[in-house]
């Protein structure tokens, strides 16, 4: 078999094109630090890569999501505590108020300090993220949620949570409505509530309400008559005129306990004859217009048993909206928990994505260095063959 010159010599060169290719290829790789330079190199690890690389980038946007949910998380959890001091201010004010000592003047400064404090919590209402959306608006963010003309304040957001995904599967709300939080609030003790007649013309004030036995108590309308001065009689606001009273009872000295369906009311002062208190099932009413009651009562001239039972009244229903405040705060606190476990396994998930893809994709630089010696080597030799290769033709020998 003869082999031509031409086709020998080119033999070589394509020899040397592969042994200096594949030298480029490694010295790219040194260069990149990627052991794959091209999904033709490795294509089940690339495959690999590629999907633990997308994986990685959904777990980065969880992590995003976490630090983006926790910080308005804190910003609302730093307005309701906020609002708390502010509540525990006003009620400070109205213990204040209701001192016997106190005039109509001075009730009416308490008042005006009182109206300054209800501003200052709608202020807290209207709380903004960093972002510039508004905490309490529901999911509309950009819509102030709380506008007040005089004493009367109304809600503009909606009852939506706006919920962000801290993982697959996970969702978090990352705040409250306002309409939850500041505007419905159980009114009374949570499960009744009670008003003075407003005809009564004795001292005799409801002070604290209490349920002793749940189960009795049946969300009924009630009417407390004191047809004496120490005699009473409870009536159902559903019977008929003509029926009996539901119960009937004594009342001593200048305090006393009225207990019926499973309600407990503490009264002191003196009633007089045709006084009346009305009992009913708690609704709910917002804390802003607890803060109004209280203002009307301490602006309204004479004081008084008529403006105590308002107060009272009142005070009861600003407690309930401590509560609420509260109880917000910790389901606030429950998120942030749950935020906080989340952005740690995710730390933890991170660190498996990037020890697999360095795994898949980064370079044994010291087999590859001991890789490109040997194809220098190689390529070298493949020259020097071709040079030598070059001289083998029978011009030269005959020379």
């Amino acid at each position: 078999m003869r082999i031509s010159t031409s086709w020998g010599q080119q033999q070589a060169v394509n020899t040397m094109l592969d042994r200096q290719y594949s030298l480029s290829q490694t010295q790219l790789a040194l260069g990149n630090g990627k052991a794959i330079q091209t999904p033709a190199d490795n294509p089940a690890a690339a495959a690999r890569a590629v999907d633990t690389s997308s994986a990685a980038a959904q777990n980065d946007q969880y992590t995003r999501n976490i630090q983006s949910a926790t910080t308005r998380l804190s910003v609302e959890e730093q307005a309701l505590n906020s609002a708390g001091d502010i509540l525990d201010r006003i009620r400070s004010l109205t213990l204040e108020g209701m001192n016997g000592t106190q005039t109509d003047e001075s009730r009416q400064s308490i008042a005006t300090e009182l109206r300054q404090t209800l501003k200052q919590l709608v202020a807290l209402g209207n709380t903004r993220d960093g972002q510039g959306e508004y905490i309490f608006a529901g999911s509309r963010t950009t819509t102030q949620p709380f506008t007040i003309d005089g004493l009367t304040v109304n809600y503009g957001g909606d009852q939506s949570q706006r919920m962000v995904a801290a993982a697959a599967g996970l969702q978090v709300a990352t705040g409250d409505s306002g309409s939850d939080v500041f505007m419905a609030i159980r009114g009374g003790n949570g499960t009744f509530i009670t008003s003075a007649g407003a005809a009564n013309t004795g001292t005799a004030v409801v002070g604290s309400t209490s349920v002793t036995d749940a189960s009795a108590w049946d969300g009924g309308n009630y009417t407390i008559t004191f047809t004496t001065a120490t005699d009473y009689e409870i009536r159902d606001n559903a019977a008929l005129p003509t029926d009996p009273p539901l119960a009937t009872g004594t009342y001593t000295g200048q305090t006393g306990t009225i207990n019926f369906k499973g309600a407990q009311l503490n009264i002191t002062g003196t009633p007089a004859a045709g006084d009346t208190f009305a009992v009913g099932p708690s609704s709910s009413q917002d804390v802003f217009s607890t803060v109004a009651g209280i203002i009307n009562a301490f602006e309204a001239p004479g004081g008084g048993a008529p403006m105590n039972n308002q107060i009272n009244a009142q005070l009861q229903n600003l407690d309930q909206a401590s509560t609420s405040f509260l109880n917000t705060r910790t389901k606030i606190g429950a998120r942030m928990n749950t935020l906080d476990q989340q952005s740690q396994i995710g730390d933890d998930v991170k660190l498996q994505y990037q020890t697999t893809l360095s795994n898949l994709q980064d370079l044994d630089y010291a087999s590859a260095t001991s890789q490109f010696v040997q194809q220098q080597s190689a390529l070298t030799a493949a020259q020097q063959a071709y040079v030598k290769m070059q001289n083998l033709t029978l011009f030269n020998y005959l020379k």
